[in-house]
């Protein structure tokens, strides 16, 4: 079997590759070059292990090992989000400090998917047989909201009859709740700001804001977190519109803000403050400001609950945009998914993690969306422990060592049942 640092030193060549996806860069290169480059180190890794491996020309990549007419998926992604400011270490490297493995995707998702390779792996070596093959499928644009690679999967590969997504918490998820994103836009003559940008990607709550006011520079700072739990973060954004109230409060922006968003993560201010007992409260991010070619430009993220449509939420704020002369445009809109919890895949996979944790925790609904949404009968698993500090998408993102060790232990026996199912 090969050894832990062997897969911690595979995990810190994947994250020294800053695989931000960009989707249309090229038709060599469909989501960026540094994404087809993690998608490439990610094969080599797999072939290198004895996995037979398949690169469909940089828009989809998988690793299959076993025999078998069906196969169980594990759906991994090399992109990751921006790294942002704030950092402590490096964000593109591995860097340990007590116990910590620290970078950007190490948990979100390098390093759950290299445990998932290391995983396959182990039950290759001991060469037990196997039911279903086993395909690790690379997806390469997951943190932009749009699966193109995913969506070219379906259409044109072998579909897993079940499987799991490493890219969320334990026990397991058997729900994810309605993903929402919508730009506002305004021509940059209509608003008193000279200029304004804050935030780093829609689903990640702002740690830095900056603008210009009658030649004079505003800068505040928040704390990221991941969109699907504002509460762990604080907005610079919303700290700059509160500090502009007092400078400019009839403009456009700012006016919008404090009257419909403010300080509030739920949506209150906007009348969308839905909630439900299968999947909790709805959750409203306002991501990234940004003025581009003469236009400003925000981006909101927001996860609907599952019992609720979407136009629950467009239509409020639609009607909050216009009233301030901005252009609504809804960019994503995923429908929740909601599964059966006492399902043979679910119950397989929580009769794994209680056995190697003595952790008896249901499973539970996220507001976070994963690939288990790219096909049917995908469960998100892992890697996060319940109590674990939630850091994807934040400043000094990190795993525990022994967590990841663990992680590999836990997939590798739900591999090992899953494929004989």
């Amino acid at each position: 079997m090969k050894s832990n640092e062997e897969m911690i030193k595979a995990l810190r060549e994947l994250i020294q590759i800053d695989s931000v996806a960009v989707i249309g860069e090229s038709e060599q290169y469909p989501y960026g070059e540094k994404s087809a480059l993690a998608l490439e180190k990610a094969l080599k890794l797999c072939e290198s292990l004895g996995m037979k491996t398949v690169n469909r020309d940089g828009i989809i990549g998988w690793a299959e090992a076993g025999e078998g007419e069906e196969i169980v998926g594990i759906l991994g992604h090399m992109d990751v989000v921006p790294a942002g400011e704030g950092w402590n270490y490096p964000p593109y490297e591995l860097t340990e400090v007590d116990d910590r493995l620290y970078g950007r995707g190490v948990v979100d998702d390098k390093g759950p998917t290299a445990a998932s390779i290391f995983a396959v792996a182990d039950l290759l070596e001991e060469n037990v047989p196997l039911k279903r093959r086993i395909r690790i499928i690379f997806g390469q644009s997951e943190e932009t909201g749009n699966w193109p690679d995913m969506e070219w999967y379906r259409e044109h590969e072998e579909v897993p009859v079940f499987g799991f997504t490493p890219d969320a918490d334990f026990p397991a998820i058997y729900g994810e709740k309605g993903i929402v994103c919508m730009d506002l836009s305004i021509p940059v003559e209509k608003l008193q700001l000279e200029s304004i940008e804050g935030g780093d990607a829609s689903n990640v709550v702002p740690a830095w804001c900056r603008a210009i006011v009658n030649g004079k520079a505003y800068e505040t700072t928040g704390k990221a977190a991941h969109a699907s739990t504002p509460e762990d973060g604080e907005s610079a954004i919303s700290k700059m519109m509160e500090e502009l109230s007092a400078i400019v409060p009839n403009d456009p922006l700012v006016a919008f803000y404090q009257k419909y968003v403010g300080k509030c993560v739920h949506g209150e201010q906007m009348g969308c403050a839905l909630q439900d007992d299968k999947s909790g409260l709805l959750t409203m991010n306002v991501g990234t400001i940004r003025i581009k070619d003469g236009v400003l430009k925000v981006e909101i993220d927001v996860r609907n609950p599952v019992s609720f449509s979407s136009d629950e939420v467009t239509v409020p704020v639609k009607k909050a945009a216009e009233e301030f002369g901005f252009h609504f445009e809804v960019t994503e809109n995923t429908a929740p998914i909601y599964m059966d919890k006492n399902g043979t895949v679910i119950q397989s996979l929580l009769e794994v993690y209680r056995e190697a944790t003595g952790d008896l925790s249901e499973p539970e609904v996220i507001g976070g969306g994963t690939y288990a949404r790219a096909m049917d009968n995908i469960v998100a698993f892992g890697p996060m422990m319940p109590g674990r500090e939630l850091t994807e998408h934040m400043p000094n993102e990190y795993i525990l060592k022994e967590d990841l060790i663990l992680v590999r232990k836990i997939y590798r026996e739900a591999i090992r049942k899953l494929v004989n199912l």
